[in-house]
């Protein structure tokens, strides 16, 4: 008889370790990590609302209109272009190519009345219940750091839910910062059931 691995039980709701394939591969660990791309210019609903969203596709664009592939792949093709003496062809990397086809965009980026433009069903990782309430802009406002719920993202090449999330979780983690403040400063985080449940 097989026994099951333990990292593959869960109990009903909680999805730690939950690590889903997205339809676009995009690193945490090169954006966030490497590049220190702020959580919240991507993701700039967690100041302003209740969510915090998934980027769209145009927030992708500030950046990879100018950068379609990795640098060592751009330089290969210059290169090569000049031992045959004709000028470079942009270089564009396959996970971006998804991009923009979801946006209906040509090899010159430029909109493709042929290309259907089509949303990108990006997987959500992070799950509350129904019957939980979370808001992220008083969590952002008091500065809670996005690594307190969500992990060490910027090590992340693809994205997962590292705390349980569960309401234990929470409480506790409201009664240390009530305790201890948080970067420094003293804060009042509710621990009154109505706050979440409501």
């Amino acid at each position: 008889m097989l026994t099951p691995k333990l990292t593959a039980i869960r109990l009903p709701g909680i999805q730690r370790g939950y690590e889903p394939e997205q339809p676009i591969r995009f690193s945490h660990r090169l954006h966030a990590g490497e590049m220190q791309i702020s959580c919240q210019y991507c993701h700039s609903g967690a100041e302003r609302s209740r969510h915090a969203g998934i980027p769209a596709a145009s927030v992708c664009m500030n950046c990879h209109r100018f950068v379609t592939a990795p640098l060592g792949a751009v330089r290969a093709e210059d290169e090569l272009a000049a031992k045959e003496n004709r000028p470079p062809r942009r270089v564009i990397a396959p996970e971006l190519r998804k991009l923009y086809d979801a946006l209906g965009l040509d090899d010159d980026l430029r909109r493709d009345p042929a290309k259907p433009q089509r949303p990108i069903a990006w997987v959500k990782v992070h799950n509350l219940p129904d019957f939980a309430y979370f808001d992220h802009r008083p969590h952002v406002a008091a500065g809670v750091a996005c690594q307190t719920c969500h992990g060490p993202v910027e090590t992340m090449e693809r994205m997962r839910q590292v705390a349980d999330l569960t309401m234990g979780w929470c409480v506790n983690c409201h009664r240390d910062a009530n305790r201890t403040g948080i970067a420094g400063h003293p804060v009042y985080a509710s621990i009154d059931c109505a706050v979440c449940h409501y």
